[in-house]
């Protein structure tokens, strides 16, 4: 095999039967023991928290994370006992939080089905946001749909107050253009 130091085999058999090298020159040995910890642990940790979300996909994204976390102190927690404990109880906190979450969410869902067709109530000024440069649409979206101060705008988009109240003007002149609509003075 390429890459291999030669009379080196592997203990270690993967799912598909082929064996691999123990060590390879291009990675240290705190790499390759998580390599032989994540092939070990990695099945039986995905299967708990598949159990727990119940949601395969969704399972091996948070058990990835998880043994990402772990990857990231991986020095410091291979010395543990028990370093197949850790990363199972970091992944089951994150699967109970991402089932907390999911529950949230289909309950306000179900409950608030029609809010995002409630915000658009007119096709013809969401058309004409949608013609308006970038910042001056952000501009206007933080106005007057999350009715956000000025202030606050310039911090989101940190630009200064004075340039938010500009791009408001000339955002509002073009929407009135746009629409066929007298100019209001409405605001800053």
């Amino acid at each position: 095999m390429r890459g291999q130091e030669p009379g080196v085999r592997s203990s270690v058999e993967p799912a598909d039967g082929h064996s691999v090298a123990e060590r390879r020159p291009d990675r240290s040995r705190a790499e390759e023991g998580f390599a032989g910890f994540f092939r070990t642990e990695y099945p039986s940790v995905a299967r708990t928290v598949e159990l727990i979300l119940r949601d395969r996909g969704r399972a091996e994204e948070v058990t990835q994370d998880a043994f990402i976390q772990l990857f990231t102190r991986w020095r410091r927690i291979s010395k543990y006992e028990r370093p197949g404990a850790w990363v199972r109880r970091v992944a089951i906190r994150m699967a109970v939080r991402a089932a907390r979450r999911e529950k949230v969410r289909a309950l306000v869902e179900r409950n608030e089905p029609s809010q995002v067709e409630d915000a658009f109530p007119d096709v013809d000024l969401v058309a004409a946001i949608h013609t308006l440069p970038e910042t001056q649409r952000a501009v206007i979206v933080l106005f007057y749909f999350e009715d956000l101060p000025v202030a606050e705008i310039a911090h989101i988009l940190e630009r200064p107050e004075a340039t938010i109240r500009s791009d408001l003007h000339r955002a509002r002149n073009q929407l009135a253009d746009l629409l066929d609509e007298p100019l209001g003075g409405d605001g800053p």
